[in-house]
């Protein structure tokens, strides 16, 4: 296994993490009682498999149902200084039912510490002004810190890139880091925060790249298309090799649901040595089937002018179905884009707007008249749903 310093946590992060968000029972809370002794025995297996390839970053949330519990079983077995624990908590207006929340996990986790504690889905500012208000969150955080039970504060973020960076910039008393590490999106099909990352890593923050392989395009499954795109890699390899290039980012989540599910991106480890040679023509070809699907103007300038879901009408989310438009037509991420396009309107704030299911009932004109292409998005729109519109999806966490 390779390791990264994680930013000045000092931790020696694998560039691999067992995500807890396949390998558990249930998205609700439940009693051990209630989970299948198969379930419980898939997940101790994945995590001892993890462990044993070095892959000794547990990372889970108060928010995937069974998860924590189900781990409490395992954890407790393995040397506490061998392992690295995350758990992940949302910011409350009340403070104090943060801590509530904490100690439940911690209880749950059957541990007496965390090494990672981060303040989980700043999505939003509201979400952001609780965590870092005088009195909030992230000080709640710091006392844990103080008090033993956490070794290090984070946050995660599905968050436009201005949010995020203000996260990320913002300083506690005596200007301190106001965080020691970040988890977000950022791979090869999304690169929109790379900002982000280049200033988390000013800062010497810890970063956590969160679910490269579903959320950048469900690549564990790829179609025909991509794996002739990718060739000689494997959609998924190469999505690794590209991240992990980048010394700026520490480690990449790696959501095991069985124990096998950690052979594929374990073979990109001893490609990084050669990703100046492998990554470009890779990359060149992408490239070209972007632009030779959409034209080079439009694979570039999409999303010019085009308003924020909050100010579209109907509260569409353009910019992102613009973005799975191109996705689609060029690579052939059809599933992929099904699963991101039916997920508008039941997403919350992890994935904000409507899709342009109700299009022909708004008009656009005034709300695009900044875009270059206001004249053919309403027409694209409509392609969208055409392609992609059914039956609606549901978080994970929802399921």
């Amino acid at each position: 296994m390779l390791y990264r310093r994680f930013g000045l946590t000092e931790l020696e992060m694998p560039v691999f993490s067992c995500g807890g968000m396949r390998y558990h029972h249930q998205w609700s809370d439940l009693p051990l009682s209630e989970v299948p002794k198969d379930n419980q025995r898939n997940l101790e297996a994945t995590v001892r498999r993890s462990v044993e390839l070095g892959i000794n970053h547990i990372e889970t949330a108060r928010g995937y149902g069974s998860s924590e519990r189900q781990l409490g079983v395992v954890l407790p077995t393995f040397p506490r200084d061998e392992i690295i624990v995350q758990t992940k908590i949302a910011p409350h207006a009340d403070p104090l039912v943060f801590v509530e929340h904490f100690n439940e996990s911690l209880e749950r986790l059957n541990l007496d510490h965390v090494d990672l504690l981060a303040l989980h889905g700043v999505n939003t500012a509201e979400h952001l002004w609780h965590a870092i208000r005088p009195g909030g969150c992230l000080e709640a955080a710091r006392r844990l810190q103080r008090d033993g039970k956490a070794r290090h504060i984070g946050f995660s973020t599905h968050a436009p890139l201005p949010l995020i960076l203000d996260a990320i910039k913002h300083t506690g008393p005596d200007d301190p880091p106001g965080f020691d590490y970040i988890n977000l999106h950022w791979y090869w099909l999304f690169q929109d925060n790379w900002p982000a990352v280049q200033a988390a890593a000013e800062r010497d923050m810890g970063v956590f790249i969160i679910s490269p392989s579903d959320k950048g395009g469900m690549l564990y499954s790829p179609p025909d298309r991509m794996i002739e795109l990718c060739d000689p890699l494997h959609p998924l390899v190469f999505n690794c090799v590209f991240c992990l290039n980048r010394p700026e980012v520490h480690t990449l989540s790696l959501g095991a649901s069985c124990p096998s599910d950690f052979d594929l991106q374990l073979t990109s480890l001893p490609l990084l040595k050669k990703a100046d040679e492998l990554l470009p023509p890779i990359v060149e070809r992408l490239r070209k089937a972007l632009v030779d699907a959409v034209g080079e103007d439009l694979a570039d300038r999409f999303n010019e002018g085009v308003p924020s879901w909050e100010n579209a009408p109907g509260y569409m989310n353009i910019d992102r179905m613009l973005w799975l438009r191109n996705i689609v037509l060029a690579y052939d991420l059809v599933e992929f884009g099904k699963m991101r396009y039916n997920l508008l309107g039941e997403g919350g704030h992890w994935w904000p707007g409507l899709n342009a299911a109700h299009v022909d009932e708004w008009d656009l004109g005034k709300a695009l008249k900044h875009s270059p292409y206001h004249d053919h998005i309403p027409d694209w729109l409509r392609e969208v749903h055409e392609m992609l519109g059914g039956e609606q999806q549901k978080r994970l966490s929802q399921s």
